[in-house]
């Protein structure tokens, strides 16, 4: 039996609602009217929320390196790696110059305020 239930993920972040903007974009859903200038809720369509809470003198995930850590990550399924890459390139997001996949089966971007996120292939059925 869990301990817990309902997980939430929560970015920091310098804007919280520019990055709930950026996420909503790449995985759809709704930012709760609730939300203030510090904290904002995602409701992903998906199910679950995603939040971003602002941090003064945030500072950017150095990714690969580990003098400023990730801090958190997202891997998310694609069907199409071009199309996804052109999508959130088109959101505001970066494409980071390390590519450590051999087989190319995902792709690390940064989203608007450095946190890696990676596009990966999603599994055929067979």
């Amino acid at each position: 039996m869990a301990i817990a239930r309902t997980p939430v993920f929560v970015y920091d972040c310098p804007d919280p609602h520019a990055l709930a903007e950026f996420y909503r974009g790449l995985l759809g859903g709704t930012i709760d009217e609730e939300s203030d200038d510090h904290w904002v809720d995602l409701l992903v369509d998906a199910g679950g929320c995603i939040s971003f809470q602002q941090v003064e003198d945030y500072r950017a995930p150095k990714w690969p390196g580990q003098e400023v850590p990730q801090q958190l990550h997202l891997d998310v399924d694609v069907d199409d790696l071009d199309l996804a890459e052109a999508a959130v390139l088109q959101l505001g997001a970066v494409k980071h110059e390390v590519q450590p996949s051999e087989r190319g089966s995902f792709r690390v971007f940064l989203d608007p305020a450095g946190h890696p996120f990676c596009l990966c292939e999603a599994a055929s059925e067979n």
